[in-house]
């Protein structure tokens, strides 16, 4: 990895060290780069990661020792789905993914010991950033909160019309104790 940081979210954070808990032994191909990511993590809320970082359910395309590009869903594990939609985080190479920010890339040891460097290009959709996306135009579009006044006209006796208050029902009848 150019930079050995990655960011990652609670939870994304919380779901590898789960993984590294379970890890099989030394000989589990995944300990290493569990072992990188969660010693190298910029750990941050939902709320505050960049809308550039791949993150757990991401739509990311990359690259692989220069290929021609990929593009899949980091998935928690394998899905069951069209065939090449989805990339586990229980595989390398989503692992690798996992956390790092567009442009970012990660050299990973394939299985016979050589390294191959994975490029994150993009990330194509991010479930916190469209969640806060959706957040604010809720926000928005929300109309401004404000009680409801009713205009009363009593005659000629009064100049001015003026406004009164009525309950946040719209219901302005104080009942029968007011008689």
């Amino acid at each position: 990895m150019s930079t050995e940081t990655c960011i990652l979210t609670t939870k994304d954070l919380t779901i590898l060290e789960v993984m590294r808990e379970r890890c099989l032994g030394r000989d589990d191909p995944l300990a290493p780069i569990l072992k990188r990511k969660i010693e190298s993590a910029l750990v941050v809320l939902r709320d505050d990661v960049p809308v550039d970082v791949a993150t757990l359910s991401s739509r990311v395309t990359f690259r692989v020792d220069g290929r021609d590009p990929d593009t899949r869903i980091l998935s928690h594990d394998r899905m069951n789905g069209a065939a090449g939609l989805f990339l586990p985080i229980t595989t390398p190479r989503a692992l690798a993914l996992l956390g790092l920010t567009a442009g970012q890339d990660f050299l990973l040891p394939d299985h016979e010991g050589r390294e191959e460097r994975v490029l994150l290009q993009k990330v194509q959709y991010q479930p916190e950033a469209a969640r806060r996306e959706r957040e604010a135009l809720a926000n928005f579009s929300a109309p401004a909160q404000r009680e409801p006044s009713l205009k009363l006209i009593r005659g000629a006796i009064h100049d001015q019309p003026r406004l009164e208050r009525i309950g946040p029902d719209g219901f302005d009848d104080p009942g029968p104790s007011a008689a």
